[in-house]
């Protein structure tokens, strides 16, 4: 899986925080799986790691794409 933009130093670090500090377990769920990604983690690990199917990671990419750190709270 590949980002279109890439995550800047300054935004993976705010990833990061939110991972660790959300009281929202599907915001921390997003952008845990947001920073897997841009380490270059397969499909098949992030679908066994996260429980979810393609398709969920494919929305949560492009709500990314399309609105950033807004898209992880939708």
């Amino acid at each position: 899986m590949f980002l279109l933009r890439d995550i800047n130093p300054l935004s993976l670090k705010l990833l990061n925080r939110i991972y660790r500090e959300s009281r929202h377990h599907q915001v921390r769920q997003r952008a845990h799986f947001l920073i897997l990604v841009s380490q270059g983690v397969k499909n098949e690990n992030l679908m066994k790691i996260f429980q979810v199917s393609y398709k969920t990671m494919y929305n949560w990419l492009n709500r990314w794409e399309s609105e950033g750190m807004l898209g992880l709270y939708k």
